[in-house]
């Protein structure tokens, strides 16, 4: 995982260091021809683009804020809006302003001191490390911590820094999913009573035919609206990881 961040954070100064191995190699074939060959710098580049957006969803807080957006849009009725495009980019803004703080710790404790020649690799690679460690640990539940040390075979812990990020990364996501779901659950329960009473009055009415959902969306989105739903919501996930 260390590996992971290091090709993460240092994959920009490929351009920048000096090249021991040249990334294209040309070679003249004994018959005149010439074969390009790349080098494993330009695969380890390639796969670095590769593992960025597992590194997105897996170490930061982009699961639990997508997963709720999702959840509001299923409450309120409105299957298309916002489009799906429109919930990714606002988890994705919404997770860099919560990130903030780790991504400046992490550049001001590993990436500054190695680019200035202060720090070896092997040190930088530990200092930016540290605080997505400390950030995955705080929102991390102890009995999945648990569990997955069971299920892995880890010896006793004694502190939270012990905890490797072989462990910490699958028991992350899943306390993620769970805070998630529950955040979800609060926020669908007071839609699903607007749900059951429109449904109820339009029975009593002997309207059966009508659907529901037409009647009560228009309800429902003047609830949010009247509640400044979208701000609350917002200051409600960003708060939530630093409570």
């Amino acid at each position: 995982m260390r590996f992971i961040l290091a090709l993460l954070l240092f994959s920009p100064l490929l351009a920048m260091a000096d090249p021991g191995i040249p990334a294209l190699t040309l070679t003249t074939n004994e018959d005149g021809g010439q074969s390009y060959s790349l080098t494993l710098q330009i695969l380890a580049l390639m796969t670095v683009l590769t593992l960025l957006p597992a590194a997105l969803l897996m170490m930061t807080s982009f699961t639990r804020i997508i997963i709720v957006l999702a959840i509001l849009r299923q409450a309120m009725g409105v299957q298309s809006t916002p489009s799906n495009q429109i919930l990714i980019g606002l988890a994705l803004f919404l997770t860099i302003f919560i990130m903030h703080p780790v991504f400046g710790s992490a550049y001001e404790n590993g990436v500054r001191p190695y680019l200035d020649g202060d720090m070896e690799a092997t040190e930088a690679i530990q200092a930016v490390s540290g605080p997505f460690h400390d950030f995955m640990i705080a929102q991390t539940r102890e009995s999945d911590i648990e569990l997955f040390a069971e299920i892995g075979g880890y010896e006793a812990l004694e502190s939270a820094e012990d905890v490797p990020f072989s462990l910490l990364l699958p028991a992350f996501v899943t306390s993620e999913l769970k805070t998630a779901f529950q955040i979800g659950f609060l926020i669908f329960v007071p839609f699903l009573i607007i749900d059951l009473v429109v449904a109820s009055v339009l029975m009593a009415m002997g309207m059966m035919m009508l659907s529901p959902m037409i009647i009560s969306l228009p309800f429902k989105l003047m609830l949010f609206v009247l509640i400044d739903g979208w701000a609350l919501l917002m200051g409600t996930l960003a708060s939530s990881f630093y409570i």
